[in-house]
């Protein structure tokens, strides 16, 4: 694996970067100003094969543009839609592949339901489902939720008679919500198919890609206290120069290194042809464990660097370990996939 970018990968990173600077919203809002923007640009039909309209490049690129929204915290449902789109490309069949990518690549937005508790019952063509989903991103926003009811899959049309949201107070920079299903009517050609696998995989892209965005604000959070530790003087001298301030931002950076690598080959493995995710369920379960410890001892050493300023609220850095702690738990938390590394290994587990 060579994590080396190409020339086109870096122009991608490049672009965003600075379509993105000074994009960061108040915590929760959605601009769909900047969606349609995003729409223009094509980053919508990045991961999306020409066929359907996309640009073709793939999952790895529409990370590099998800790692610059975390470190430009901008919060928005790309990543959830880049992840749906994933899934219906590798499992949906042909007519649900000519529906719903070209749609996506023209801005319809998706929010994965993980870990809906929902019971689905067979009506004429279709299904009559009902149910809670908890903590969906942005699903009082987005056009469609992808909800998994055992055996079966449903792209349910946020818009439809009996699904309702309720917006949730939470930490962290993503608008979630409560969704509620009464005696929603899902039609055939909403049925997506072989549930269980399509909710693993869905989470295994949505755990890949939130590892990518998780990375972004490491990033972010390194560069602002090596910068702050170059200016902040004390005893006459910028504290930088001190060797055990040195220690925290050499620590620091490689937590930072180390949670890129270990996301980015997750992600490059679940990108490559022919690589099924249950395959490599395990790489993305050792990512989203790494990773998600990694983003908050980055914050929390970050804190001790900046002192008091970093916990004022006109400085940025509480955003970032807000967006740590919930980013932790989005598909999974640390815990949870350290137990299915352990299982996947054969390690006992308490």
């Amino acid at each position: 694996m060579d994590l080396t970018l190409t020339e086109d990968q870096e122009l991608i990173r490049r672009t965003a970067r600075d379509v993105l600077a000074g994009r960061a919203a108040v915590p929760g809002d959605f601009s769909t100003d900047l969606w349609k923007e995003m729409v223009e640009l094509g980053w919508t039909g990045l991961a999306v094969p020409e066929a359907y309209g996309g640009v073709g490049e793939g999952f790895l690129e529409a990370c590099l543009l998800i790692e610059e929204m975390g470190a430009a915290r901008v919060p928005s449902p790309f990543l959830h839609t880049v992840a749906c789109g994933a899934t219906i490309e590798r499992l949906g069949s042909a007519e649900q592949r000519e529906r719903w990518l070209p749609r996506i690549v023209e801005g319809q937005t998706i929010a994965y339901a993980d870990g809906a508790t929902v019971s689905a019952t067979a009506s004429g063509d279709g299904y009559v489902i009902e149910g809670i989903a908890r903590f969906v991103p942005f699903a009082h926003a987005v056009d469609d939720l992808l909800v998994v009811s055992g055996p079966t899959a449903f792209l349910v049309e946020r818009t439809a008679a009996g699904v309702t949201t309720e917006r949730l107070d939470v930490v962290g920079s993503n608008a979630e919500n409560d969704v509620r299903f009464a005696s929603v009517a899902v039609p055939a050609d909403r049925v997506l198919g072989d549930g269980a696998a399509i909710g693993a995989t869905a989470s295994a892209f949505g755990a890949a890609a939130t590892c990518a965005e998780m990375v972004g604000g490491m990033q972010r959070v390194l560069d602002m206290t090596v910068e702050y530790a170059g200016q902040r003087e004390q005893f006459g001298r910028p504290i930088g120069s001190f060797q055990a301030v040195q220690h925290h931002c050499a620590d620091m950076a490689i937590d930072t290194l180390t949670a890129r690598f270990i996301a980015f080959e997750a992600i490059w493995r679940l990108a490559a042809a022919g690589q099924a995710p249950d395959e490599v369920a395990l790489t993305v379960s050792v990512a989203k464990s790494w990773v998600s410890d990694a983003y908050q001892r980055v914050c929390a050493v970050g804190h001790q660097v900046h002192g008091a300023i970093g916990f004022t609220a006109e400085h940025d850095l509480h955003h970032y370990l807000q967006h740590a702690m919930s980013s932790a738990l989005a598909f999974g938390d640390g815990d949870f996939h350290a137990d299915r590394v352990a299982d996947g290994i054969g390690l006992p587990t308490s």
